[in-house]
């Protein structure tokens, strides 16, 4: 009987995935947590796929794979697979690239607003029983009267264009892989470049997929080109950003404040001084959560392995790997 291996997962049950395999003859052997490499290798020997949540899967697991031909991930980043050494065994690497971008624009839109009208810092001066503005004046404002900075230009950033926009606020997009032309269509403006779209934001949130080059993208010289008092919203992947770097020019008050959906490491150690800054959002990489869009993922996955196993073409292969017949 053909197997898929999957090495963790945080939904409650793999239902939806039985629901695609079983009925197929394939037979699902998983663990619930992420565990270590040597044990990984021992579950994915004998898969004919291979699905992965957060667990590392490494050069070292995946050289115990024999029979594997497709190593799919649960979301749309892939930087916990070695799509090198995948590709070096001729095994395909698939994300799932359109399960959650309404759940993520909308996130960043939560978050973006949430942080220029202090929802939060009022919400708990009510519980602790005050009355009154919570933060400065100064703190507070529109979005009409912003520059807001998109770094990426791909499904999940012209979602938050779109939705930036109907707020009125004044959209700068850059994206080097996309032609002006196509931003300005939007009604965005097209950035020069990335040291321009930092000078003249004054809210500025990257949804760009962690490659080597925009790895610590935003680090302590990118966050200095910021204007003074900028916030800094990140849903994407956290190693966008130099974490040291995010808190030192929190501390610092250049920064203003951030609303974090992801950060590097996850999680956060409990005694990151991030954990209690008042002037920041955190949330536990949440942002992609939906009913829909978890039972679209968990579908997709399970499709996707399943057609490995039978040999078919494979969709969203990040790693240049084509199907062999």
């Amino acid at each position: 009987m053909p197997t898929v291996a999957i090495t963790d997962y945080t939904f409650p049950d793999l239902s939806f995935e039985e629901a695609v395999l079983r009925p197929a003859g394939v037979e699902i052997v998983s663990f619930k947590e992420k565990r270590p490499p040597a044990e990984l290798a021992e579950l994915v020997r004998e898969a004919d796929a291979v699905i992965a949540q957060f667990a590392s899967v490494d050069a070292d697991v995946i050289n115990a794979m024999t029979k594997a031909k497709a190593i799919v991930r649960y979301g749309i980043g892939f930087d916990n697979v070695d799509c090198n050494a995948a590709r070096e065994r001729g095994i395909a690497v698939c994300n799932i690239p359109d399960y959650c971008v309404d759940e993520v624009a909308d996130h960043t839109l939560a978050f973006i607003l949430a942080i220029t009208r202090q929802v939060v810092p009022n919400a708990l001066d009510m519980r602790a029983g005050k009355w009154g503005l919570a933060t400065p004046v100064s703190a507070m404002a529109a979005l009409k009267h912003l520059t807001i900075g998109i770094v990426g230009f791909g499904r999940i950033g012209r979602e938050v264009v779109a939705r930036l926009l109907a707020f009125k606020a004044r959209v700068l997009v850059f994206d080097p892989v996309v032609p002006a032309a196509d931003i300005e269509k939007s009604g965005a403006l097209a950035a020069a470049s990335f040291e321009q779209l930092l000078a003249q934001s004054d809210v500025v949130s990257p949804h760009c997929p962690s490659t080597p080059k925009t790895k610590q993208l935003f680090n302590a010289g990118a966050f200095a080109k910021m204007k003074a008092g900028s916030i800094f919203i990140n849903v994407g992947r956290g190693d966008l950003a130099d974490s040291a770097a995010v808190t030192a020019a929190l501390q610092s008050g250049h920064l203003a404040g951030a609303a974090l959906d992801v950060f590097d490491p996850e999680p956060i150690p409990g005694d990151h001084p991030i954990r209690t800054m008042p002037n920041v959002i955190l949330a536990s990489h949440i942002a992609s959560a939906s009913p829909p869009a978890v039972k679209t993922l968990r579908e997709t996955a399970a499709r996707i392995a399943l057609q490995a196993v039978r040999g078919e073409a494979l969709p969203n292969v990040v790693n240049g790997v084509a199907m062999r017949h």
